[in-house]
Parts: structure tokens; C-alpha cells; sequence
């Protein structure tokens, strides 16, 4: 990935630029940024920073919505689904704002995506190999503030690779060939009124429902 232009959008200190392009050449552009914190006796502890990255070319898969103000966008799983299914390239970039062990993190993917699946009736052998490659991944990283991890779901295979990069040492991936827990990875951050992080959906609802209405 990297940044096309000099605009970025701040989220808590950290800059997001405004457009990237992946190794397909195809510019992407941020369509919705946030964060995932937790509430311990009304102190709030910001965990990572979001920035949500489609191909522009996911409006004509949205038309239906057209109109619709993004407040309504937002509490619409409906919508989301449509954003989640739509065949155009995806890119998700997660900067650590408070550091953890991987593992930690890890296991709320690991929680989320299994959760996901058996409420589906999806979570076979297949699906807990795929699952557990992802954990075995993030096991044995430490998450230093700053570091960076990035999803980039491509447009026509349900495929996602997962990047992971922090000072001082070489960037790490792994490929995630299982569509059942690739659509549950996109949910976990995609997935309207149960993503994993509130201000990215009401972010992404608010731009979608501005750039539909242009």
C-alpha cells in the first residue's frame, strides 16, 4: 500500500491518508475512519485507529440506498451487508493507538469470527483451521503503539490478506483462503450495528450516504 497525495485525515494523532493504492494499481479511497475503545469507570481507553478503504466503484453497488440520510445508513445492516458483498476491493488499515500482546487481540478476532460463524451454522473443521492459522499469526507479535495492521480483501476472490508491520522488523503477512471466516473478518469491521467499531461504521454510513446523494 501506499499513499496517493498529501491529504490526510487525522484520527486521534494519527494521519490517514485520504487516498492509497495496493498492489492492483487501483486507487482507493477512505471512505471511513474511527476507533475501538472501551469504557472503564467512565474513563475512556482508545485501543486502535481505523481507516476504511473502498474502491469508489462500490456506489453503483449501493444505488438502492440513495437518498437516505446516513443516520438511517448506519443503523441499516442491510446496507452493510451490500457494502460487505459487493465485488470491489477492500482495504483495512489499523494503527495501535494503546499497546497489547497480539495474542490479545487475536482472540477478540478469534471470539468475533467463530461467534459469527456458528450463529450461521458455517463453523466446521474447515472454517477452525483457517481460524486458528490467523491466531498462530498474531500469537507472537506485540503490538507497540504505532504499529500497523492492514486487511486487504481483493475485488473478485474472497481471499483476504492480512499485513502486519511495527518499527524495526520486517513486515509479516499471512493469507486467509477460508471465504466463510474471510466474509466474517469483513463483518467483524464491516458489519453495521455489530462491527467492532461503532464511530468507523457511522463514519462510513455518513460518506457513503454524501456520495450517493451527489
Amino acid at each position: 500500500m501506499y499513499a496517493v497525495g498529501t491529504e490526510v485525515v487525522m484520527v486521534d494523532e494519527i494521519s490517514f491518508p485520504h487516498q492509497i493504492t495496493t498492489a492492483t494499481n487501483k486507487p482507493l479511497n477512505l471512505l471511513g475512519h474511527g476507533i475501538t475503545d472501551i469504557e472503564i469507570h467512565f474513563l475512556q481507553i482508545k485501543f486502535t485507529a481505523i481507516g476504511a478503504y473502498l474502491d469508489p466503484e462500490i456506489l453503483s453497488h449501493l444505488q438502492k440506498w440513495k437518498g437516505k440520510p446516513g443516520t438511517s445508513l448506519a443503523e441499516d445492516d442491510d446496507f452493510f451487508e451490500a457494502v460487505i458483498s459487493a465485488p470491489v476491493e477492500k482495504f483495512l488499515r489499523v494503527v495501535v493507538i494503546k499497546e497489547i500482546k497480539g495474542s490479545q487481540y487475536g482472540v477478540q478476532l478469534e471470539n468475533s469470527v467463530r461467534d459469527r460463524l456458528a450463529a450461521e451454522d458455517k463453523y466446521e473443521e474447515e472454517e477452525e483451521e483457517a481460524l486458528e492459522k490467523v491466531v498462530e499469526f498474531f500469537q507472537s507479535k506485540y503490538f507497540k503503539k504505532d504499529s500497523v495492521i492492514t486487511y486487504h480483501f481483493p475485488a473478485t476472490s474472497a481471499t483476504a490478506e492480512i499485513a502486519f508491520s511495527t518499527e524495526g522488523k520486517d513486515d509479516s503477512k499471512i493469507k486467509v483462503e477460508n471465504a466463510n471466516v474471510v466474509e466474517m473478518i469483513k463483518k467483524w469491521y464491516l458489519g453495521g450495528t455489530r462491527g467492532v467499531s461503532p464511530t468507523t461504521i457511522t463514519s462510513i454510513a455518513n460518506t457513503l450516504s454524501a456520495e450517493l446523494s451527489k
